[in-house]
C-alpha cells in the first residue's frame, strides 16, 4: 500500500497547458518582441497623386531565455530490493519518485509565475473579488470573470481563452447560485448534485474555450518534518488568460515552456538508468532541461480573495 499516488498526482498537473511546450534549437538564447503599441501603430494611409505612400517603422525589444537542467535520482540497492520485493516493486517506486520530484518542481515554477502578485499588481492587471467563490449564495463568479475579460481585452487587444484554477475553487463553482442559474437557464437542465457540473459547462458559462483544472500537491514541509500536503495551485487565486494554443512562438500568450532536447530531454522528461557498482546499485535518473517564461502580462488578469 502506498499513502499517496505519485503517478495520479502527476497526471493532474496543469502547468504545461499554461505555458504550453515550445522547442528551441540552443539551450539559452535571445528572441525579439515586438510590442503591443508597435504592432498597432495609427497610420495615414491616404494618398495624394504625385506623391508617395505612407511608410512603417516599427521598434522591437528583446528578451532571453535559458533553459536549466532539472533532474533527481534514486538508488535501488541489490539487498534491499530482495529484502523488500515480497512487498513491492522497488524500480517502479524509484522510478515514480525521481520522475515526482522533478515535475512537482516544474509545476510549482510555473503555478509561482502565474499566481504572482508581484506580476500582477494594480487594477489593470488584479481585482479582489468582493465576494469569495466558496459563498455559493453570494458569489458572482460570471460577473467576476466578465470584468476581468475585458480588463484584458483594454489591456492588449487579446481577448482571453482561459480560466486558470485549481481543484478546490473548481469544486467551489459547481454549488455557486449564479452559476446553477445560468446552466438551468442555458436549457442544460437543473443540476441537481454537484457532480452534475462539468468543466464543459462552466466552460459555456464563462464563455471561454478553455478551463483549466489544476490538481497538482506537493508537501509544503521540509524534508524530515511530517508531511503537509499542499495544492500547488493556491485556492486563494484565479487567473483569466489567453493561453497558447499552438507551437507558432509569434502566437501572443501569456506564457511558455522552453524545452532544449538536443541533450535527449523530454518536456516531461527522460528516464535513465545506470549502474553505480561501488555501492551495488541501480540508480534510476528523471531529468529535462526547460525555462518556464512569462512572456506578456497583459494578456492575463489576476482575481484574488477567491475562497475564504
Amino acid at each position: 500500500m502506498e499513502e499517496f499516488d505519485l503517478d495520479s498526482n502527476v497526471g493532474g498537473f496543469a502547468g504545461m497547458q499554461v505555458f504550453p511546450v515550445l522547442d528551441v534549437p540552443m539551450k539559452s538564447g535571445i528572441f525579439g518582441k515586438i510590442p503591443l503599441e508597435q504592432l498597432l501603430q495609427n497610420r495615414d494611409t491616404a494618398r495624394a497623386p504625385g506623391s508617395g505612400y505612407s511608410r512603417g517603422k516599427y521598434k522591437f525589444e528583446t528578451a532571453s531565455y535559458a533553459c536549466k537542467e532539472h533532474g533527481a535520482e534514486e538508488p535501488i540497492d541489490d539487498t534491499e530490493r530482495e529484502m523488500y520485493a515480497e512487498f513491492f516493486d522497488a524500480e517502479l517506486i524509484a522510478t515514480a519518485r525521481a520522475r515526482s520530484a522533478v515535475l512537482v518542481n516544474a509545476e510549482k515554477r510555473i503555478a509561482d509565475a502565474v499566481f504572482n502578485t508581484t506580476t500582477w499588481t494594480g487594477a489593470p492587471l488584479t481585482t479582489t473579488v468582493t465576494n469569495e467563490w466558496d459563498d455559493a449564495s453570494n458569489a458572482t463568479p460570471i460577473t467576476d470573470v466578465e470584468a476581468a475579460v475585458a480588463k484584458v481585452y483594454d489591456g492588449s487587444g487579446l481577448w482571453p481563452n482561459a480560466l486558470i484554477i485549481n481543484r478546490k475553487v473548481f469544486r467551489n463553482l459547481r454549488n455557486v447560485t449564479q452559476i446553477v442559474n445560468r446552466i438551468t437557464a442555458s436549457g442544460a437542465g437543473n443540476p441537481a448534485k454537484a457532480t452534475d457540473v462539468t468543466v464543459q459547462m462552466l466552460a459555456a458559462v464563462f464563455d471561454l474555450p478553455y478551463i483549466i483544472v489544476a490538481g497538482g500537491t506537493h508537501n509544503s514541509a521540509n524534508e524530515g518534518a511530517t508531511a503537509t500536503p499542499a495544492q500547488i495551485w493556491s485556492n486563494e487565486y484565479a487567473m483569466v488568460a489567453r493561453i497558447a494554443t499552438t507551437s507558432d512562438f509569434k502566437e501572443p500568450c501569456i506564457g511558455r515552456t522552453f524545452h532544449w532536447a538536443a541533450d535527449g530531454s523530454q518536456p516531461m522528461g527522460i528516464i535513465e538508468t545506470y549502474r553505480d557498482e561501488p555501492v551495488r546499485s541501480d540508480i534510476v535518473r528523471h531529468r529535462h532541461d526547460v525555462d518556464e517564461l512569462l512572456l506578456y502580462a497583459e494578456a492575463g488578469h489576476l482575481l484574488s480573495n477567491i475562497t475564504t
